[in-house]
């Protein structure tokens, strides 16, 4: 079993800057690729991001590309995502997810979820 917690999350007015994190305990992730999801009030989870095990590839969706980067320390078992000139589109809920070796953005393939961190934009 693998749990994560996001923390990071906050209010910033729209331009700013919010970095979280994914502290993830149980098992190492470093055999894992590792996902951010966002959903919004009243919207489906929606992929944001995601890395390769190894952090060699990374992918992102387009509304968040040149904006967000996410990255990893297998040695800290942690996953982050910053997040850049954010947008009041970007209000929602984060989640970080996790799944072993295979690499996808795909929601329901993610075997493990953190609860959530709450990211408000305001403008």
């Amino acid at each position: 079993q693998v749990q994560l917690v996001e923390s990071g999350g906050g209010l910033v007015q729209a331009g700013g800057s919010l970095r979280l994190s994914c502290a993830a305990s149980g098992r190492t992730i470093s055999s894992y690729t590792m996902g951010w999801f966002r959903q919004a009030p009243g919207k489906e989870r929606d992929f944001v991001a995601a890395i390769s095990w190894s952090g060699s590839s990374t992918n992102y969706a387009d509304s968040v590309k040149g904006r967000f980067t996410i990255s990893r320390d297998n040695a800290k078992n942690t996953v982050y995502l910053q997040m850049n000139s954010l947008k009041p589109e970007d209000t929602a809920v984060y989640y970080c997810a996790a799944v072993r070796r295979s690499y996808t953005m795909v929601r329901a393939e993610y075997d493990y979820w953190g609860q959530g961190t709450q990211v408000t934009v305001s403008s």
